[in-house]
């Protein structure tokens, strides 16, 4: 081997090496904007005042939506071409997503790309534009139905043109914008266990397999099989993030372990312990103290030492309901988190920062 391909070897091991540095700089002191319930991203100058509350609250990180309700926060052309539907229409010309970004990197701020919609289309809504453009999308359970689940509307998330779209949006977002990060949640790689029941599904099931699905949804092979699949679709995202933004963290909001693989497909210890997963932001959303600690103990158990560092809890601190934390509780789940030794946390959702005294 010459000099040079020995020097070029060098550089390379070098920088796969530097690729696979995980250690966060800063960890997480986040929270979730989202477009319900809120105002928060309805002008530029409540884009302002988001950012402003942030930083006067010690945050540093914003997960802000850029997918939902089955449209973008943005201008988006990938929406244009699929759909004919650029931009939820409610910001009348003015993006969101540009303005946050911009103001949350003056404030000091890392602002996240949430596409908190995943793979459902539509919420409540029998007869969306998603629907009635594209019926072969549609997930189906065992009794051939459409997948709904909780008034949420699901694609068939194994479906590659359904894998297609999500990863250009993707793409869009992360070219487009200079978010300090990409995030799917509980729906995002997920489906409904339910789900798998079309004939797109099935028939790739017995070609992989030899056999048709079993009329169980959570049968254990089955199952696994299902989640494999997403999984598969999440460390895709995390190549396609990478290689468009090598710098652009990749992280996920998945529910709390077995409940997301049983109920949503979400293997998420498997995205960790596979290296497509820069940080997991679990949903502990719970309403006392006692069924905190109990989800924190049994997070602290799934992974290792080493993975804790990548790990922040989720804790809910309002609904649109009405529901908001206590200001003590909120203190002590936080205390909990760095007592079982959780540096960070991201809190559900940005309107309750309005209406507690302190977060830290």
């Amino acid at each position: 081997m010459n000099m040079k391909k020995i020097i070029a070897s060098i550089c390379f091991s070098v920088l796969v090496l530097c690729s696979f540095a995980q250690t966060p700089v800063e960890p997480i002191r986040g929270t979730w904007v989202t477009n319900v319930a809120s105002d928060a991203l309805m002008s530029l100058e409540k884009v302002k005042q988001t950012v402003a509350t942030c930083k006067q609250k010690k945050l540093n990180s914003i997960f802000v939506v850029v997918w939902n309700g089955g449209v973008t926060m943005y201008p988006s052309k990938v929406m244009q071409d699929y759909i004919g539907i650029a931009q939820d229409t409610v910001y009348k010309s003015f993006d969101p997503i540009a303005a946050i970004v911009e103001e949350g990197h003056k404030q000091g701020l890392k602002v996240h790309a949430w596409f908190e919609f995943g793979f459902s289309f539509a919420y409540k809504d029998s007869n969306s534009i998603w629907k009635n453009k594209y019926p072969h999308w549609i997930a189906k359970n065992n009794l051939q139905q459409p997948l709904a689940k909780n008034g949420f509307y699901w694609w068939n998330a194994i479906h590659p043109e359904v894998q297609l779209f999500m990863k250009q949006l993707v793409k869009e977002v992360v070219a487009k914008y200079n978010v300090d990060g990409f995030q799917g949640d509980d729906r995002l790689p997920a489906m409904p266990a339910e789900g798998g029941y079309d004939h797109y599904t099935t028939q790739l099931y017995l070609s992989e397999t030899g056999k048709m699905p079993p009329a169980d949804c959570r049968e254990k092979q089955w199952l696994q099989w299902k989640a494999n699949q997403l999984s598969s679709f999440g460390k895709s995202l995390y190549q396609l993030v990478k290689k468009e933004r090598p710098n652009c963290l990749v992280t996920w909001s998945p529910s709390i372990y077995p409940w997301s693989k049983e109920q949503y497909l979400q293997d998420w210890p498997t995205w960790v312990k596979d290296g497509y997963a820069d940080y997991i932001l679990p949903q502990l959303y719970r309403y006392n103290i006692a069924a905190y600690e109990k989800v924190l103990l049994q997070l602290k158990q799934q992974v290792t030492p080493a993975q804790m560092q990548k790990v922040f809890p989720g804790i809910l601190t309002s609904l649109g309901d009405g529901y908001l934390v206590n200001q003590q509780l909120l203190k002590e789940m936080i205390q909990l988190n760095r007592k079982h030794g959780f540096m960070g946390e991201c809190l559900f959702y940005y309107e309750s920062l309005n209406k507690l005294p302190s977060i830290y």
